[in-house]
């Protein structure tokens, strides 16, 4: 009996001795696994004080912060105190630059400069531009600028139009001021992705909004991310033009765990314009954000998307069509060609089939991509 409660008691002592190496050893492991995920809101409004309300109400349940908001870009106190209160809430930050001033705020690149030394890792990176694929396809230019306008005169072709985007977003001042300092870049887009990424993004923010397929743009904007060796997030932006703008907290919590079982490694609100103190968020998004939070930080960061899972669709090179619906513009200059509708046909075909093991990519001989997948369609595959 003695040896019994010796060896019982000698078991307790392993247990309250190992157990607290054992949880800490697990929480260590969640949390490092998931150093390089970021979720948050975006930030559109225009004072300090509203930065910090909004700050306050997510810092629980958040990790990153985009000051996107033209007034603080343009306002070098407030940026740094706004930038200032997210480091000291624990927070990363990216920041809004329509573009980078060499005059009127020419302390834009000072800012650029001493950035990263001031706060470290927290500082993520810049957001340059806004939707330049998007506005291509709708614009038939990437910037509203005469410059941009000029570059796109007299486009011939496919090819033709594919190297002047590629071309002319880099070669843009803003760009390499960016560059040359090895600040990365980030953007939101609804379309191009690929050429977005080989015009020097570093990462690009999939928009989930409106009726958009979330499957067939996860599909574009991470392909892209794949085979290119980029990162890539999503965006949960407007489903309306007006009043309440956004999806409600359940669909918007659907979307988040969308993003993060696709491999997001950014998931982002959109928050603007002001409808409440806070900008359009309501408690019901706040209450999906913290959901969708403690669910995913109660494990270690997967990818549920296995690598030898998945499945690529490729398109003909510099193809450069919307593909939001049938009949979106190629390039923003021409009308969907003979190409488009077996396209059309096949792609729904294998989102149907793969849902999101499925990646849309191109033709291009400076990408490897055979090794990546475990099935390859291309465009005139036959599909049944």
């Amino acid at each position: 009996m003695k040896l019994v409660w010796l060896v019982l008691l000698i078991a307790l002592l392993v247990s309250v001795v190992c157990l607290p190496i054992v949880y800490f050893y697990y929480e260590t492991k969640s949390d490092k696994s998931n150093d390089d995920f970021f979720f948050g809101v975006s930030f559109g409004l225009n004072t300090t004080s509203e930065a910090k309300l909004l700050i306050d109400k997510v810092k629980g349940y958040t990790n990153l912060f985009v000051i996107n908001s033209w007034e603080i870009s343009i306002n070098e106190t407030a940026l740094n105190e706004i930038c200032e209160y997210a480091v000291n809430a624990k927070m990363h930050f990216i920041v809004f630059f329509d573009f980078i001033s060499h005059s009127a705020y020419s302390w834009h690149l000072t800012w650029l400069d001493t950035a990263r030394e001031r706060w470290g890792s927290n500082f993520l990176g810049v957001y340059l531009y806004e939707e330049p694929g998007g506005r291509q396809i709708d614009e038939g230019q990437w910037d509203r600028g005469e410059v941009v306008r000029k570059i796109f005169e007299g486009v011939s072709n496919y090819s033709d139009a594919a190297n002047r985007f590629v071309m002319s977003i880099p070669s843009s001042r803003s760009m390499q001021d960016l560059k040359n300092r090895s600040v990365p870049v980030f953007t939101s887009d609804y379309a191009l992705y690929w050429f977005d990424y080989l015009a020097g993004y570093d990462a690009i923010f999939v928009e989930f909004g409106w009726n958009h397929s979330r499957i067939k743009h996860v599909a574009l904007g991470r392909g892209a991310a794949n085979v290119q060796d980029k990162k890539w997030g999503a965006i949960i932006t407007w489903t309306y033009e007006r009043s309440p703008y956004l999806e409600n907290g359940t669909k918007m919590l659907q979307d988040m765990i969308t993003a993060y079982q696709a491999g997001a490694q950014y998931i982002i609100v959109f928050n603007w314009p002001r409808i409440n103190q806070y900008g359009i968020l309501e408690e019901e998004h706040f209450n999906a954000m913290k959901n969708f939070w403690n669910s995913i930080y109660s494990f270690p960061r997967n990818t549920f998307v296995k690598a030898e899972e998945k499945v690529a669709f490729v398109l003909p090179k510099d193809y450069g069509w919307g593909m939001r619906n049938l009949d979106d513009r190629i390039w923003g200059f021409w009308a969907p060609d003979d190409l488009a509708p077996r396209i059309w046909g096949n792609m729904n075909k294998l989102i149907e089939e793969y849902g999101l093991r499925l990646d849309i990519i191109y033709d291009d001989p400076r990408f490897c991509f055979e090794e990546k997948y475990s099935k390859i369609y291309f465009w005139n595959s036959t599909i049944n």
